[in-house]
């Protein structure tokens, strides 16, 4: 009997142990050698089963842990809970949601579980009807946690309500209130309220100061931060992180000095501090006297090491760390990617056993960034728990590839969009050209619910730029005004853009007048818009005026100019500003500036010239070069060296239409129908083919397009009709040169 008891207690001795390993292993992320432990024991209870299945879920693997929890023999109320935290943690609502009414009882904890699930997925009616049905009386935790999903979310009315109808209100549950208002950045609100509660605790005071340190008021922070009665180490690391932030690393050092205690937190938080300002030696001194590090102190460092481009030295102290995490391996792969050493970040990929969204995402965004899409979407397939940067990387990848069947087949597979998801269809569709489906899906994203950020409006007021749509470009210019958007630099640029394409120069110029802030692109967008509309002394005017307010010119910004002075014939204007580019501002001129120049130079009749500089241009000459030199034959019947120019096109651009239409006009104007016959020959030989025309038009506030080739559009045939007739008209009346048709495809 003695020796039975003995066994029994001995096998309860061991898995009791084993257990304790389990967690211990589970909670430092070793979750391999923890599920080695499991498989490996003989004897497993209930307290194994919810020690394995939290392991899984805090590690991403939720699948596993349901499989896990599917399979235990007997399952206890810890085992319910267990599986519906890990629910919550792994953003699983629905899940959670139907295993808790699954559930064949429930605690207090059950229903704060579940409460508190709902709140972190914003999904506050459902809260509240959780919280209205949970029987008995309500713990302060239920309540706190209701009270704080309601004053992240801004609701604070709701909340305060919630706060005021609680039996017992504790400190707990005003400073969520306090923590809403800091969070969200209403000091002023957050102040009022700090000074109406009852009693105050350090984390009040800490809340305070975390609030003046987001909105960059560091010396309020400093201040609250001396009128703690007993600050903690919260209290000075917040200071801490506050100063490194901002770039105030002398002050940070100086706060790190003074701390009376210093735990591996706030000596991880100066680290951060140096590695942001590049002081990587001091980073990695203070890492070296460290007297115990976790694995954020050696992530910081690797990152540190990543940021400064030392790739090899961050290789070696991931080499070195005790254990390896998931976030220094990431951080690895990423410096693998900015040094374009795709293979080695790869190798290290396949190397990391368990994975978490962001290290799936890095590697996918990797590949997408290099245009290497197949290899992304190969990753992509295989990425166990998709998230929505997973779905928006692959849908920017598809985009930047051109590839927009491919970016709108991912976007329609997610399930839940956010702001960024229709952002980068609506971006993908106007990089590539399409702008009346960018307005779309502008409006369908605005039908979804989903609030148009600033993004969202540049997209679209580029679309109606490029559109010229005027009317629904004012209809943007209205929702951004009742947005509040129309004071940010982005949005505004777009606006200027928009009214100065629709030929509204002066609206652009207002637009510019009313900018709160203005950044080198909102000056590049109006000269840029001057020149569009053929105001050559006024966007000089305007380009001095930006060097007086002491906004340095780019490359952009000559563009701009040298095409306002050739649109105005403003000849030896443009010729002094092409030579003050290298002169007087100390930038290379690029292609685009010799474009500018020969166009100039050619549009005044003075081909020689042109061609001369074209000859000794020290930069290779593109199509846009070679283009303006052979428009400038053709308004000043030069054959010869149209033939020259245009033979250098054929080479850059062998399936240009416009290229080869434009030598045999030139040609058919001077009357040497033998080559306009030669250029015809030579486009059939090479395959180029006759570009669809495509043309749009506002009607009724919407935009309509309509291309050449499209049948589908009604009264085709009658509009075919009136072109022919047209047609015939012209050639009776000799309007129309011997090549020269108008074609209705």
């Amino acid at each position: 009997m003695n020796s039975t008891l003995k066994s029994v207690g001995e096998r309860g001795s061991l898995v009791f142990n084993q257990n304790v390993k389990l967690t211990q292993l589970a909670r430092s992320g070793r979750l391999e050698e923890a599920v080695k432990i499991f498989d490996g024991m003989t004897n497993r209870n209930t307290v194994t089963y919810n020690s394995m299945i939290s392991a899984y879920a805090k590690n991403g693997r939720i699948a596993e842990a349901r499989r896990l929890f599917d399979r235990m023999p007997f399952r206890n109320l810890v085992s319910w809970n267990t599986m519906i935290a890990g629910y919550s943690h792994n953003e699983c609502v629905q899940e959670a949601s139907e295993l808790f009414e699954r559930m064949p009882k429930r605690d207090v904890f059950s229903w704060t579980l579940m409460i508190s699930c709902y709140v972190r997925n914003g999904e506050l009616e459902k809260a509240r009807c959780l919280f209205d049905r949970m029987p008995g009386e309500k713990s302060s935790v239920c309540y706190n946690a209701m009270i704080s999903g309601y004053a992240k979310n801004r609701r604070f009315e709701d909340a305060i309500r919630l706060l005021n109808e609680m039996p017992y209100r504790d400190l707990v549950s005003w400073n969520s209130v306090l923590a809403g208002y800091t969070q969200n950045e209403l000091m002023g609100l957050a102040l009022r309220f700090f000074d109406d509660m009852p009693e105050r605790d350090v984390v009040s005071w800490n809340l305070m100061v975390d609030g003046f340190v987001r909105i960059g008021d560091m010396g309020t922070a400093l201040e609250y931060f001396r009128r703690i009665p007993c600050p903690n180490v919260v209290s000075w690391v917040t200071m801490l992180n506050g100063y490194c932030r901002s770039g105030r690393i002398i002050e940070a050092r100086r706060i790190f000095d003074q701390m009376p205690e210093r735990n591996v937190v706030s000596r991880n938080a100066m680290i951060a501090g140096y590695v942001q300002s590049l002081q990587i030696e001091e980073a990695s001194r203070l890492f070296l006297e460290m007297p115990e590090r976790n694995s954020v102190t050696w992530t910081t460092m690797i990152n540190g090491f990543v940021r400064v481009g030392r790739l090899n030295d961050a290789r070696a102290l991931l080499d070195r760390m005790p254990f390896k995490n998931v976030a220094a391996q990431t951080a690895m792969i990423n410096g693998y990617v900015q040094g374009n050493r795709m293979d080695d970040a790869h190798q290290l990929f396949e190397q990391i056993s368990t994975r978490d969204a962001v290290c799936w995402n890095t590697m996918i965004s990797a590949y997408a960034q290099c245009g290497r899409m197949d290899e992304a979407l190969l990753l992509f397939n295989k990425m166990p728990k998709k998230d929505v940067v997973s779905w928006n990387t692959m849908i920017a990848g598809y985009a930047q590839e051109g590839r927009m069947d491919e970016a709108v087949g991912i976007f329609e597979q997610i399930s839940k969009r956010n702001t960024v998801s229709w952002n980068s269809i609506i971006s993908g569709f106007t990089q590539n050209g399409f702008y009346t489906e960018a307005l779309q899906y502008f409006v369908l994203m605005r039908k979804e619910g989903r609030k148009p950020d600033w993004s969202s409006f540049a997209c679209g007021l580029s679309a109606c730029a490029n559109l010229a749509a005027l009317q629904v470009g004012k209809q943007f210019h209205q929702l951004l005004l009742k947005s509040g958007h129309v004071h940010d630099t982005f949005a505004g640029n777009a606006l200027i853009a928009m009214y100065a394409r629709c030929g509204r120069i002066s609206r652009a110029s207002q637009v510019f007048d009313e900018m709160g802030s203005l950044d080198l692109v909102s000056w590049n967008s109006l000269i840029a818009g001057y020149a569009l509309n053929g105001y050559g002394t006024e966007a000089i005017s305007l380009f001095q005026e930006m060097e007086t307010n002491g906004v340095r010119p780019d490359e952009i910004t000559f563009v701009s100019v040298l095409s306002a002075c050739n649109h105005a014939g403003m000849i030896d204007e443009g010729l002094d500003l092409f030579n003050t580019i290298s002169r007087a501002y100390l930038l290379k001129p690029v292609a685009e500036h010799y474009a500018c120049v020969v166009d100039l130079l050619g549009r005044a009749g003075r081909l020689e010239e042109a061609f001369k500089l074209v000859q000794g241009m020290p930069i290779e000459a593109t199509a846009g070069i070679w283009g303006a030199l052979l428009g400038a034959c053709r308004i000043y019947k030069n054959p010869e060296l149209g033939n020259f120019a245009a033979e250098k096109l054929f080479e850059l651009e062998p399936y240009k239409t416009s290229n080869y239409v434009l030598l045999s006009n030139i040609h058919a104007e001077a009357g040497k129908w033998d080559e306009v016959e030669r250029v015809r020959v030579l486009m059939k030989e090479r395959g180029v083919q006759k570009q669809r025309g495509c043309s749009w038009i506002e009607i009724k506030n919407k935009v309509c397009a309509f291309s050449s080739d499209d049948s589908t559009q009604p009264r085709t045939v009658e509009v075919c009709t009136v072109l022919e007739t047209l047609n015939a008209q012209m050639r009776n009346t000799g309007l129309m040169a011997g090549s020269c048709q108008i074609e209705c495809g």
